[in-house]
């Protein structure tokens, strides 16, 4: 089963008796049983007819037990199970069912972070009957386009410098993403454009200190502008903890490693993609690249995971963030 797909069948209510949605990433599986939770059935029919059961408080049994009753005044019965994860020891024998379910019951397994062994009997016959769906997390070089496409599904165009401001900022938290869109559609009041501006004035990046100011001045050797963000981030530690600075910058510097041991040896439509990152700023690695070779890539890397250390006390345990950043800006630009 596709995600797309199972949407499309629930809105035209073409109904499956059974939803297995495992796999690493949680927003598609609470995505789709929240529309069956909400839609299915009427509230009205809700009481008698749909049950939300959790997989540390429950056994198999329970499940079969209610998915075998039949609804009430009603023409489905909804049957939910949350943390099946819980269940994984012996949610095989629920393979029966599988093979059998009752057809006026719609059997919902939220089967979080975790898949099932595809060897086992119950995987290959969910498989093969249609019910099985995987939520695979979305690849870090994906996350912008998804961002994009799931602002245009609300009605918003997205830019690509926004997107990627938003992946860098958010990260792969889906979850929080939809949250930012919800908090964007209301406070633009109608506007349809999420661009930079947009993003540095309500997803709570500051425009000139942030982490992707800085950067874009390292990688230019702009050595006034780096060591200005370098001191207010080492003077506001609490609202921009080093930890996370570094990882921004380590995935920086690695990409633009990956950029030189890529470039040449690859054509440049396929760089993009085996670097994890959007194509539309392959130029700012390349534009990276001829600023720093990889020998001095190589040094700037051990320079951030010295910081790291340091940063979170070994062997620097009277240094103080401030301090380390600036020293850490020094190393990287000279």
């Amino acid at each position: 089963m596709e995600y797309n797909t199972i949407l499309k069948d629930l809105k035209d209510r073409k109904f499956k008796p059974v939803y297995f949605l495992q796999g690493e990433e949680p927003y598609f599986i609470d995505e789709i049983s929240n529309y069956i939770a909400k839609n299915v059935l009427d509230e009205s029919e809700r009481d008698f007819n749909q049950s939300v059961l959790y997989g540390k408080d429950i056994e198999v049994q329970d499940i079969l037990n209610e998915a075998k009753q039949y609804p009430m005044m009603a023409d489905y019965r909804v049957v939910i199970v949350k943390e099946a994860q819980e269940l994984s020891r012996t949610i095989g024998n629920l393979a029966d069912y599988f093979a059998n379910p009752t057809l006026t019951t719609i059997l919902v397994i939220c089967y979080k972070y975790k898949k099932l062994d595809g060897k086992t009997k119950v995987a290959k016959d969910l498989k093969k009957i249609d019910y099985l769906f995987t939520s695979e997390k979305v690849k870090d070089y994906k996350i912008g386009e998804w961002i994009v496409s799931e602002g245009k599904n609300r009605g918003l165009t997205v830019n690509p410098k926004a997107a990627m401001l938003m992946s860098e900022f958010l990260g792969d938290d889906l979850n929080k993403i939809i949250k930012t869109f919800e908090k964007l559609l209301i406070v633009l009041e109608g506007e349809t454009l999420i661009d930079e501006k947009a993003v540095y004035n309500h997803v709570g990046i500051s425009r000139e200190y942030n982490v992707f100011e800085l950067q874009k001045a390292l990688a230019k050797k702009d050595v006034m502008k780096s060591n200005m963000i370098a001191n207010h981030f080492g003077n506001n530690s609490k609202n921009y903890p080093m930890v996370v600075t570094l990882s921004f910058l380590y995935g920086f510097f690695v990409k633009v490693l990956n950029y030189h041991a890529l470039n040449g040896k690859v054509p440049q439509q396929e760089i993009s993609q085996k670097m994890g990152v959007n194509p539309y700023f392959l130029k700012d690695y390349a534009a990276a690249a001829q600023m720093y070779p990889m020998g001095k890539l190589a040094k700037i890397i051990g320079y951030l995971r010295d910081a790291d250390l340091k940063a979170k006390g070994v062997g620097a345990s009277n240094i103080s963030e401030s301090e380390l950043m600036k020293e850490l800006v020094f190393k990287i630009l000279h």
